[in-house]
């Protein structure tokens, strides 16, 4: 499918998501996935991802899935007090917090340096793995085409502007060699264009396209200068539900605007169900409730499956 990243998000949010994503790559199904750095169940499923490598029929690219909203801090309370809750290092930061930080002058700056150090942490962490399971694949003759870091983030919070500037800032001390940084840049048209499935989204899912859309040309231009290829973000509209039912009716109008457009395509998926016993302090209990322990993942999990017979 050139052009078109079949992606799946949170590997190792919890032992089941990632189990459940496991099955997919198992399958074949996924091109990419992200990996949470920040859970205590993280060597647990970076093992089973390790045991899996010979089994698998190409190994996925992996992208650090950046986390300031859920999981503990990586550096410790002491070196990002603004970022965490309690002693324990618990993120303590809701989306709109973290948004927030981006407009209030005086915890701006002091804001930006402590994400860098928790930003850094998180993808040493992750990529530390990811070059591991690629040693492994090597070994087992398994396929796999990623080449740098690859940077995304839990609820597209690299796209708010403290943030962004706080990435940005560490790739260029540390020196990453960076293939991909997300791009949450999501066609409108395509959803306007079905008046039938206006009454099928949420309503809040379209600020979160407008606002992340806003955002996205410094992403742009930050792609350009840095050699990597543009993109598209199909996941925004429908989050939480993306179902096979809806994406054949959209897939047409929507893989033709990237194709016009020179970029690649990523469809975004989330098909691994948390397990109520799972839940713990780390995960915020609305989004469990909302999101993670719903049947829409399961949902997703078998769009997952069909995407390929659109191409």
């Amino acid at each position: 499918m050139a052009g078109i990243d079949i992606h799946a998000d949170d590997y190792a949010l919890t032992v089941n998501t990632s189990e459940d994503m496991l099955s997919c790559m198992k399958r074949g199904q996924l091109d990419s996935i992200s990996i949470v750095p920040n859970m205590s169940c993280f060597d647990e499923c970076m093992e089973l991802l390790y045991a899996s490598i010979p089994s698998l029929p190409f190994l996925p690219k992996m992208s650090v899935h950046l986390d300031f909203v859920e999981g503990r801090s990586l550096s410790g309370t002491e070196q990002v007090p603004l970022l965490t809750a309690d002693e324990s290092g618990l993120m303590g930061l809701s989306w709109g917090g973290v948004f927030l930080l981006s407009y209030l002058p005086w915890k701006r700056h002091a804001a930006k340096e402590q994400l860098k150090i928790e930003i850094k942490a998180q993808i040493d962490r992750v990529q530390a793995s990811v070059i591991h399971a690629m040693n492994l694949a090597k070994e087992h003759g398994i396929g796999c085409t990623q080449h740098g870091i690859r940077i995304d983030s839990h609820q597209h919070a690299h796209m708010i502007p403290v943030v962004w500037e706080a990435l940005t800032e560490v790739i260029a001390k540390e020196r990453y060699e960076v293939e991909y940084i997300r791009n949450s840049k999501e066609m409108m048209g395509a959803f306007l264009s079905e008046v039938s499935l206006w009454k099928t989204y949420r309503p809040i899912n379209f600020v979160k396209n407008r606002l992340l859309s806003f955002y996205s040309y410094r992403a742009d231009r930050y792609a350009k200068a840095h050699h990597m290829e543009q993109m598209y973000l199909w996941g925004l509209v429908m989050s939480g539900h993306m179902d096979y039912d809806r994406i054949v009716r959209l897939y047409p109008k929507i893989v033709k605007k990237a194709e016009q457009d020179g970029r690649v395509l990523e469809i975004l998926f989330h098909p691994g169900l948390t397990l109520p016993e799972e839940v713990t302090q780390e995960i915020g209990e609305e989004a469990a409730k909302d999101f993670y322990l719903r049947d829409d993942r399961h949902v997703e999990m078998e769009a997952v499956g069909r995407i390929r017979m659109l191409a």
